[in-house]
């Protein structure tokens, strides 16, 4: 088969609902050899009736059941249940364009690329406020600083998951996606699209923007609310803590101490941005904070363990 596109979802029914339609009306050619995998995460919701609702107008959908909790997990499952040379990732909360998969496919083809992603436009459920500015929208899986193509050479270009594909033949070689990293449940440890794509680069393979392979994200109204941020901060950071570490081997309760005067130059400079700095500027001096929090946090778990 030329491609899978996999879906994992988390008790999100009706949204995945309005994702299936939209890969469902994607205008494919006729012999394109294409199949859509549903990973269910452990929904607690009506998200298996919703796929077999689904499957009964469109048999090219399947439905997969992944019980350990992680986004992670549900990926490495699609991953090794699809048949695909070529895998393609969306989310539940995503509507492809109906060119999607001709135009992701054809500049995999044109760049002769193994992994790529492309552009994210927000579908906004409330309007955004006056702080949430451009430079906040990687919180939101979003993508919409470029429009071109271009050739993703370092980690922190990486794609996001709402928008990117991968050969089966870079996985066979890398691995799959790390379980340890990405979301779980409600808790917004992400991490692992980066991890995946710095292990990518690493190993030679090529990987490019395509700036008209496009969707649109839903950003419910929750997530454009300043405690969504502090909170995807804070155990993004934690959780690579967790992970990975810090460098440095003299510590004091688990955490090097360079880190305890580096949060108090963050909390001094967010003060002096509340009073002197546009809106965004200071949110995002507080973000900072929220980062060095999760990391001592994560540090202080990874001690105890």
């Amino acid at each position: 088969m030329k491609l899978s596109i996999i879906v994992c979802t988390y008790n999100r029914a009706a949204s995945l609902a309005k994702t299936i339609d939209a890969l469902h009306q994607q205008q494919v050619p006729n012999e394109l050899e294409w199949e859509v995998v549903i990973v269910d995460n452990n929904s607690p919701d009506n998200t298996h009736q919703v796929v077999q609702q689904a499957q009964q107008q469109w048999p090219r959908l399947r439905y997969e059941f992944e019980e350990n909790q992680g986004l992670s997990h549900a990926r490495n499952h699609g991953i090794e249940h699809s048949s695909g040379e070529i895998i393609l990732f969306t989310d539940d909360d995503v509507l492809p364009e109906t060119d999607w998969v001709t135009t992701t496919l054809a500049g995999l083809e044109r760049h002769q690329a193994d992994a790529c992603g492309g552009y994210i436009a927000p579908l906004w459920e409330k309007e955004p406020p006056h702080w949430l500015t451009e430079r906040f929208y990687g919180f939101l899986a979003v993508r919409t600083d470029r429009e071109d193509d271009y050739e993703i050479t370092q980690a922190n270009q990486a794609p996001f998951g709402a928008n990117m594909g991968i050969r089966r033949n870079v996985l066979n070689t890398i691995g799959l996606f790390d379980t340890n990293r990405g979301r779980k449940g409600n808790v917004l440890a992400s991490g692992e699209d980066g991890d995946m794509f710095e292990r990518i680069l690493k190993a030679g393979f090529k990987a490019v923007f395509i700036g008209n392979s496009r969707v649109h994200h839903k950003v419910e109204a929750f997530r454009v609310e300043k405690t969504y941020f502090r909170r995807w901060r804070y155990q993004t950071s934690r959780n690579l803590a967790l992970v990975k570490g810090m460098p440095g081997e003299r510590r004091i309760g688990g955490i090097p101490p360079y880190l305890f005067p580096q949060l108090l130059r963050a909390i001094g400079r967010w003060c002096v941005a509340k009073l002197f700095c546009p809106a965004d500027e200071a949110f995002n001096r507080e973000i900072i904070i929220c980062h060095f929090l999760g990391t001592i946090k994560g540090l202080r778990e990874s001690q105890q363990r």
